[in-house]
């Protein structure tokens, strides 16, 4: 562990609970925050007083019965019932960490899921006292300095300009090794800390990929970057191979849901440490991750020597991964020491908003059809302009086989499908077919216009994620009824 992390995992302040003499069971329980976690108590068995009305929802407790360290006390001991949320007496028993801490409903407070912890804790009702649970921590130590210990402090909102929901994906395969992989969660923890996580900031978890992949913390787990850099300290080294295509993968579906705490609005981000050369196919992670809206980042270090380039895939997996190829998706260190200069700019990208290009908008996560009005009362050089016109909107989204989808059909009396949403994926294409529309002349019948494209342009494509528009360009009234059928067309948009 090097220097600079020391201080970094010891942001935050701890009250300090003393022991009472050798025996002395009837001494008062010592009263404590609504906030005081496991790790602040220093003795394998502590009776504390909770203060009553904490807030429900803004405790943070992991497991069942059992709860990682980093819970807060009182919370866990509404969770588990031994107080209520009107305070009382509470006993606290030390215990080893262990793996996987459960997520359970009860009283009032939902625990969260946890991989993995060094330490843990549980609850039972403690003495009664008379000592009042007032909401204040008292101490029973007198410091020698006279300073009055500090509080602990209130949650933070964080970098308001830096809203981002961020997936760390580190390698944990034999490529790495032991030493390398702790330099790298050494890194990751000062990009953590620069970020400014917070309630209205970023929210960052971490996912470990090595044989199988493994999610270690979500994004609703820590909201304080004093808590991720603990996490990220309690990560454990996997070995097993490099599998990051499979990963990324998982990370996408499984990692970025609701349920994991992610927000509405906020770009998806997931940073793919890559050290060497992944062992299996990260182009169609890649693939998966845009379809889903996740922004790819990858930080490659110690690219593969020449004598090595055999044994790596592909040597462009890195351009076939990122979000958009334009080099701002990816970024590359010689190796892990001396990584500090390289943290300032890898957060600024993260932080750059306007550059999330797969974030799911308006823009790429559309169907769009064009019902162009081909009737003699157009005229032929009118018909160029609206052409020109529905190809002037098509510029503007980010059309591909992932993303936003055009769709043509021109009508009078009759309806000739132009081209359907799976017949082009590039702008290009899509551009140059609208360009070469012929014109049909004749009357105008929008309402069977209308009927025609729901059923056979979108129909095909009901189960699609991206939201349905159906834009019509007419000169004139209609020589059918058109009321009808564009009410049934929201009706079967619903």
């Amino acid at each position: 562990m090097s220097a600079a992390w020391i201080p970094a995992l010891s942001l935050g302040v701890c009250l300090l609970l003393l022991p009472g003499p050798a025996g002395s069971e009837g001494a008062a329980p010592i009263a404590i925050t609504c906030f005081t976690r496991g790790l602040d108590i220093r003795k394998e068995k502590a009776d504390v007083l909770c203060p009553g009305g904490c807030p429900l929802d803004e405790f943070s407790v992991y497991g069942n019965i059992v709860y990682a360290s980093v819970s807060s006390i009182c919370g866990a001991a509404v969770h588990r019932g031994v107080i209520s949320n009107s305070g009382g007496p509470v006993r606290v028993y030390s215990l080893p960490g262990r793996e996987n801490y459960s997520s359970v409903d009860a009283n009032g407070i939902q625990s969260q899921m946890l991989s993995r912890w060094s330490a843990s804790f549980t609850v039972t009702k403690g003495k009664s006292s008379t000592q009042e649970a007032t909401g204040q921590a008292v101490s029973t130590a007198h410091p020698p300095t006279g300073k009055r210990l500090k509080k602990t402090p209130e949650k933070k909102t964080g970098n308001k300009d830096c809203k981002a929901d961020i997936a760390f994906l580190i390698d944990g395969s034999f490529n790495i090794g032991q030493r390398r992989f702790n330099l790298q969660k050494n890194f990751v923890g000062k990009v953590a800390l620069m970020l400014g996580i917070g309630t209205e900031g970023p929210h960052v978890g971490l996912v470990q990929a090595s044989e199988h992949p493994k999610i270690e913390f979500y994004l609703k787990n820590f909201t304080s970057a004093k808590d991720v850099l603990f996490a990220i300290k309690e990560v454990g080294f996997r070995g097993g191979n490099s599998n990051t295509g499979k990963a990324l993968k998982h990370t996408a579906q499984k990692f970025f849901t609701v349920d994991a705490g992610v927000r509405k609005g906020i770009p998806k981000v997931v940073v793919v440490f890559i050290d060497g050369w992944p062992s299996d196919d990260i182009e169609e992670a890649g693939i998966v991750a845009r379809e889903f809206g996740v922004n790819v980042f990858i930080v490659s270090v110690a690219k593969p020597i020449p004598e090595e380039l055999g044994m790596v895939q592909d040597v462009t997996f890195v351009d076939k991964a990122v979000c958009r190829n334009n080099g701002f998706f990816s970024y590359h260190m010689p190796n892990w020491f001396g990584t500090t200069k390289y943290v300032k700019p890898l957060v600024q990208k993260l932080c750059t908003h306007e550059q999330m290009m797969c974030s799911k908008t308006c823009y790429n996560s559309v169907n769009i059809a064009f019902l162009i009005d081909g009737s003699s009362s157009v005229g032929d050089s009118n018909f160029r302009l609206m052409l020109e016109f529905v190809s002037n909107i098509a510029k503007t989204f980010e059309i591909s086989d992932i993303g936003a989808k055009i769709a043509a059909v021109q009508f009078t009396y009759d309806q000739r499908t132009e081209f359907s949403f799976t017949d082009y994926s590039t702008k290009e294409d899509v551009l140059a077919v609208i360009r070469n529309i012929r014109y049909m002349s004749g009357g105008t019948a929008t309402g069977d216009a209308i009927s025609f494209t729901v059923r056979n342009v979108f129909g095909p494509i009901r189960e699609s994620p991206n939201k349905n528009f159906l834009v019509i360009v007419t000169d004139g009234q209609s020589y059918d009824d058109v009321q009808g059928p564009a009410a049934a067309a929201h009706d079967a948009a619903k």
